[in-house]
């Protein structure tokens, strides 16, 4: 498995110093900032878009991974590319031709990821597997920080570990100190974290105790 990496998700920062807020965590020990763009039309939110993330970039010496919640992401690969994306995610629920915004990602020179929902079976990505570089699952129903993560999904991460051999599985949605060891046991090697780190006391403290539950920190 991949090294095993801490990925706080801007959504649960203070929007109003988003800079100071990516630069508390890097400094804490983040090993990438999760971006996570709504519409407004595939989940209920709306969050960010380009003009944001290019400003995020001047304050991230960490890859900046964007994951798009939106109905329409060919629409807006690079135009997030353009910004300082390294990783683009997208739904595979919400486009019809999975093969060519993977493509287009990987043209616009970032590292392509496709996120599952809960509900979404992990076999409907199979075909697409040896072309990316990393799957994201859902361990919550997508649109709102806070959530509690969905037990269920453990069979699926070590599933999905199974079919991506040596590249990233990533997960997102209620993880914590609790939960980080159950995912990162099922084969989940990058760790989104919202509330948990940026609603802790200490973000030093939340970030060492996700990595902790990973076999290189904790030996």
């Amino acid at each position: 498995m991949p090294p095993v990496r801490i990925a706080p998700s801007i959504l649960s920062s203070d929007f109003s110093k988003l800079g100071d807020e990516i630069r508390s965590v890097i400094e804490a020990g983040a090993d990438w900032i999760h971006v996570d763009v709504m519409d407004g039309h595939f989940t209920p939110n709306i969050t960010i878009g380009p003009p944001v993330v290019a400003c995020l970039r001047e304050h991230c010496s960490v890859p900046l991974d964007v994951h798009l919640m939106i109905t329409d992401p060919a629409a807006y690969i690079e135009d997030f590319a353009n910004a300082g994306a390294d990783i683009i995610s997208f739904h595979v629920e919400a486009v019809n031709h999975p093969h060519r915004i993977i493509n287009k990602i990987k043209d616009c020179g970032c590292k392509a990821g496709i996120a599952l929902n809960p509900g979404t079976s992990q076999e409907e990505i199979e075909f697409l597997a040896e072309n990316l570089d990393m799957v994201l699952i859902m361990t919550v129903n997508p649109g709102f920080g806070g959530q509690k993560f969905i037990p269920e999904m453990v069979r699926k991460i070590q599933y999905v570990r199974a079919m991506m051999g040596e590249r990233d599985v990533q997960v997102d949605g209620g993880i914590d100190q609790t939960t980080a060891p159950v995912v990162i046991q099922a084969g989940a090697n990058v760790l989104v974290a919202g509330s948990y780190v940026y609603k802790h006391p200490s973000r030093l403290e939340a970030i060492d105790s996700l990595k902790a539950a990973a076999p290189e920190y904790s030996s």
